[in-house]
């Protein structure tokens, strides 16, 4: 499993947190995907690496910007995880 931080510049509101959520369910397979507008970034996770100029490309479209992305293996933390 793989964890995607984008850093998404113009996001100002719930609705253009689904916007940023909906272009990604739509253009690539993920697990999950949230999106933060006063955090500022979107985080996915991913059974399989996501194109990084796709990735930046799916949110452009919807007209905001993609300042960085960074990747890390996510693990699961179940409930009984030491």
């Amino acid at each position: 499993m793989l964890k995607i931080t984008v850093q998404v510049d113009g996001m100002m509101c719930g609705m253009c947190e689904a916007h940023v959520n909906d272009a990604v369910r739509k253009a690539f397979p993920v697990k999950k995907v949230t999106s933060s507008h006063s955090k500022g970034q979107t985080v996915i996770l991913t059974e399989s690496d996501i194109d990084e100029a796709a990735l930046r490309s799916a949110i452009g479209a919807t007209g905001y910007e993609v300042k960085a992305v960074s990747k890390e293996p996510y693990e699961k933390k179940g409930l009984f995880h030491r």
